[in-house]
C-alpha cells in the first residue's frame, strides 16, 4: 500500500495474470480497460480501486481475499527474522527492502527461505557431527533433512489451515452415518463397525504400553488406551475413518505441495488425518453459526460441543470458508520450556523458528494460574497490535512415573478484529498506551530497554561498561538512522 493510502497490487495482478496464461492486451480486455492503463497498473503506477477488485473477482473466480497482504507479512517476518543473523550483519538490510522483495518477488522470498533453512540444518549436522567426533565409536550418519515439523507447518500455513475437500469429506459422514453432537462417540463406533467391520476397544495401560491409540490388524480393531478422555477417543476414532476412508485424497493434497522429504509427507498426512477428524467433532457451518451467535465465547462453545479447549481452539483456526469466514485467528501451544509443539494460523503474526519467544506473552503466565483465561493487548516492535487470550491446559500421563503433560495454549488474532470476541469487552482496542510491548524473541526484538532480555539482539552492537548496569545486562549501540 502506498504511503498515501492508495492500494497498489501491480505484483499481485502479474501474477494472476501469468497463472492464467495471459498477456497484459487479453487480460485488460476482460476487465474493460485499455493496454496502456492496465500495464500503469501492473507496475504500481496506478492504483487498484474497489471496482476492480470487484471485476477481476467475477471475471476470474478468484475471491478478493486472495489480494490481502497476510502472505506478503509472513514472508516479511521470516525475512526479517533471516536477515537478523549475524552472517549478514555486514550488508546494509533495510526494513524496507525486505517489504519490498516480499510483496515483488514471493518465489524470489521462498528461495531465500528455503536457502537459509538448508544453510541452517547443515550448521546444526555440523555441530552434532563434531560432538559424535570426540567420541569415534559413537560417529553415525547424520540426517541430512533436520527440519521435516517446520516445513509442514509452512505447508498448513500456505494453505491458511484450511482444506475445502476435507471439510466436505467431514461433511459427508455427518450425512452418511446420521451424526449428532453429544452422541458421537456411539455413532463413529456403529460407523466404523458397519462400514469396515472395526472394534472399538478401550484397553489398560499395561496393553498399550506408551501407545494411546493402536491399530490391531489381526483382530480388526480399534484399540484405545483408557488414560485418553471421551473427547480424545471420539477423536481418535475420527482419524482412523479419515485414514480408512479419504487417505487417497490426503495424498492428492501432499503431492500438490512438493514436500521434500518422506518424513515432512508422513506428517503432513497424519496432519490432515487430524485435520478430517477435527472437521468432524466440529461441523464447520454449527460451529461458525455457533461462533458468531455468542461471539467466540470459549467455556460455552467447550460445552456447546463437548470437546476440550485445545480442540475448540484449533477449530476456530481453520474458519476461512470463502463466503462464511471466521476470525483469522493464530494458536500456538508451549511448554514450561518454552518449546512450540503446535503452531496454526490464519493470521500474519510472525512466530519465531529458532530459539524461543518472547516472555512477556501472556501464554507462559497461563502456567501460574491453571484453569484461568488470561487475556492480553499487546504491541509488536512494528507497531500491529495484538489481542491474545490464553489457557493453560494438563494432558492426562500414564501412572505415578509418567506425569501429566503440561502446557499452555493461547489463541489471538489482530487487534482490529478482537471487538468480535466476548474475551475483549472492556479493552480499549486501539489504546496503545495499554498495551503489553512484546516482541517475537529476545534475539529479533528492537526493544532495547526491556527489563525482560535474555539475549542481545542480533541487529545492535553490544556495549560493555563495568560502570553501568540497568534492569537488563545488555547495553548497545543504535542502529544509525535509515
Amino acid at each position: 500500500m502506498a504511503k498515501d493510502g492508495k492500494v497498489m497490487l501491480g505484483h499481485k495482478i502479474r501474477r494472476l495474470r501469468r497463472d492464467l496464461d495471459l498477456t497484459q492486451a487479453q487480460m485488460a480486455e476482460r476487465l474493460g480497460l485499455s493496454p496502456s492503463y492496465f500495464n500503469l497498473i501492473e507496475n504500481n503506477h496506478r492504483p487498484v480501486t474497489a471496482r476492480l477488485l470487484i471485476k477481476l473477482s467475477q471475471a476470474f473466480d478468484v475471491e478478493i481475499q486472495s489480494f490481502a497482504d497476510t502472505e506478503e507479512a509472513r514472508l516479511a517476518g521470516e525475512l526479517t527474522e533471516v536477515f537478523a543473523d549475524p552472517l549478514f550483519r555486514d550488508n546494509d538490510i533495510k526494513k524496507q527492502d525486505v517489504r519490498e522483495i516480499a510483496s515483488v518477488a514471493p518465489a524470489l522470498s521462498e528461495a531465500v527461505l528455503d536457502l537459509y533453512h538448508a544453510y541452517s540444518e547443515a550448521h546444526v549436522a555440523i555441530r552434532a557431527l563434531s560432538e559424535r567426533v570426540a567420541d569415534r565409536d559413537k560417529l553415525q550418519v547424520l540426517q541430512t533433512k533436520a527440519f521435516p515439523l517446520e516445513e509442514v507447518r509452512d505447508f498448513f500455513q500456505a494453505h491458511e489451515n484450511h482444506f475445502p475437500k476435507i471439510e466436505e469429506a467431514a461433511e459427508d459422514l455427518w450425512r452418511q452415518a446420521n451424526l449428532e453432537i453429544g452422541e458421537l462417540s456411539r455413532s463413529l463406533t456403529d460407523h466404523l463397525a458397519h462400514a469396515h467391520r472395526l472394534r472399538v476397544k478401550r484397553m489398560p495401560v499395561e496393553v498399550m504400553g506408551h501407545a494411546i491409540r493402536r491399530f490391531d490388524r489381526h483382530n480388526n480393531r480399534l484399540m484405545l488406551s483408557e488414560l485418553l478422555s471421551p473427547q480424545a477417543r471420539v477423536f481418535h476414532m475420527a482419524v482412523k475413518i479419515g485414514l480408512l476412508e479419504h487417505g487417497d485424497l490426503f495424498r492428492r493434497i501432499i503431492d500438490s505441495a512438493s514436500l521434500s522429504t518422506r518424513e515432512a509427507r508422513e506428517l503432513a498426512y497424519v496432519g490432515l488425518a487430524n485435520y478430517f477428524a477435527g472437521a468432524v467433532l466440529l461441523p464447520y457451518d454449527k460451529v461458525y453459526a455457533a461462533a458468531r451467535r455468542h461471539r467466540y465465547d470459549l467455556d460455552l462453545l467447550q460445552h456447546r460441543f463437548d470437546v476440550t479447549y485445545e480442540q475448540i481452539c484449533h477449530r476456530l483456526t481453520t474458519l476461512q470458508r470463502p463466503g462464511a469466514r471466521g476470525v483469522p485467528f493464530f494458536m500456538i501451544r508451549v511448554d514450561k520450556a518454552g518449546n512450540v509443539s503446535k503452531r496454526f494460523s490464519a493470521a500474519p503474526l510472525q512466530f519465531a523458528r529458532f530459539g524461543g519467544a518472547c516472555p512477556l506473552w501472556n501464554v507462559y503466565d497461563a502456567f501460574a494460574m491453571p484453569g484461568v483465561l488470561h487475556t492480553q493487548l499487546a504491541e509488536m516492535p512494528d507497531g500491529t497490535l495484538y489481542f491474545f487470550v490464553a489457557q493453560s491446559m494438563t494432558k492426562p500421563g500414564g501412572g505415578h512415573r509418567q506425569p501429566p503433560q503440561r502446557f499452555a495454549l493461547a489463541l489471538g488474532c489482530e487487534a482490529h478484529h478482537a471487538a468480535q470476541l466476548v474475551h475483549a469487552d472492556g479493552f480499549q482496542l486501539d489504546n496503545r498506551e495499554a498495551a503489553v510491548p512484546i516482541g517475537v524473541n529476545c534475539r529479533l526484538c528492537e526493544r532495547l530497554d526491556c527489563s525482560q532480555r535474555a539475549f542481545p539482539p542480533l541487529n545492535h552492537a553490544l556495549i560493555v561498561d563495568q560502570n553501568l548496569r540497568g534492569h537488563s545486562a545488555f547495553y548497545f549501540k543504535p542502529d544509525p538512522a535509515p
